[in-house]
């Protein structure tokens, strides 16, 4: 099986931006503990802070992998670009957000992915992607 894990803007700052929301563990971390928790799963991690990059490797990954998992970060709540991007592969997608999204600021309540996503993890600090592996192996 293999899962790609899509990060966008600001989520490279994990472990230093923000701990209070965010936690102090980069994910480059977390992924290593990820991936030695699922070694039967082949994952790719892809982090950008450019909407088109994303947009990129949501096509190149749509049609192929098995599972992907993003975190849009601030462009979950303003992308057209990326939900079309999503409603156009045929790979299942699952949205994630390290925080609650909704006990957070009245904008970061709307995701415009969401609707073209097959669910959605938040609030589960990192472990909201290990919640997401999860579900594409019960599927």
């Amino acid at each position: 099986m293999k899962i790609i894990i899509i990060n966008g803007p600001n989520l490279n700052l994990l472990g230093k931006r923000e701990t209070s929301i965010y936690g102090s563990e980069s994910f480059e971390v977390y992924f290593e503990t990820l991936k030695s928790r699922f070694t039967d799963i082949d994952f790719v991690y892809f982090q950008s802070n450019i909407e088109g990059e994303i947009i990129n490797k949501i096509h190149e990954y749509g049609f192929s992998a098995d599972g992907i998992i993003i975190n849009a970060g601030a462009y979950t709540h303003t992308s057209v670009a990326l939900r079309d991007a999503i409603a156009g592969i045929k790979t299942t997608v699952v949205e994630v957000h390290i925080s609650n999204t909704l006990t957070r600021e009245d904008f970061r309540h709307k995701s415009i992915i969401g609707p073209v996503c097959i669910g959605c993890i938040m609030g589960f600090g990192l472990e909201s992607y290990r919640l997401a592996v999860q579900s594409f192996i019960k599927s």
